[in-house]
């Protein structure tokens, strides 16, 4: 508990108030508005790990052919069926076209972070499925699949559904924030 002014405190602050005049205020802003601090720093954090993860992305060993197919050990096959049928809500999605395999890469590493950030579940990639690449071959596909099956946030992933987008985009289930 808080030691009291002694009366001789009191007093003495009295007598210097003594000449004070109180203002008036008839009009009183209860909602004082704030300026929004600017996260400068979970900023610049935030793109210190984004870069670390990029370096640290090392390309996996994963046979790619017309439809992609990805799940880590203990991931039941009933979940991974119902991803297959676009059975989970697609909470967002990022589309690569016309964007060179360095953009691509870290397009996805930061849709991954942004992704794990929102605490999201089920989001889609479009990748193409390479009809405008040379030979008319997917470019894209096979590099997103190596990049996702090396993520840690990462169950799950399929082709997507024909009416969303077929073997030219993935179904993406994310682990949860714990």
């Amino acid at each position: 508990m808080a030691d009291r002014p002694s009366r001789e405190d009191r007093e003495l602050f009295r007598a210097h108030l003594r000449d004070v005049t109180p203002l008036e205020v008839d009009v009183v802003d209860p909602h004082r508005k704030r300026i929004p601090a600017f996260p400068r720093q979970s900023q610049r954090a935030e793109r210190e790990v984004l870069l670390e993860m990029a370096a640290g992305w090392r390309e996996a060993d994963i046979e790619t052919g017309e439809e992609l197919v990805f799940h880590r050990p203990g991931v039941q096959n009933a979940v991974l069926r119902r991803l297959r049928r676009g059975h989970y809500v697609v909470q967002s999605e990022l589309d690569l076209h016309g964007l060179r395999t360095d953009e691509a890469k870290l397009a996805v590493i930061e849709f991954m972070h942004y992704a794990r950030t929102r605490g999201l579940s089920c989001v889609r990639i479009i990748h193409g499925k390479g009809q405008g690449s040379q030979g008319r071959q997917p470019v894209l596909k096979p590099k997103v699949a190596r990049w996702l099956a090396v993520c840690d946030d990462v169950l799950a992933y399929c082709s997507a559904r024909a009416n969303d987008g077929g073997t030219g985009a993935i179904y993406v289930l994310l682990r949860r924030n714990t």
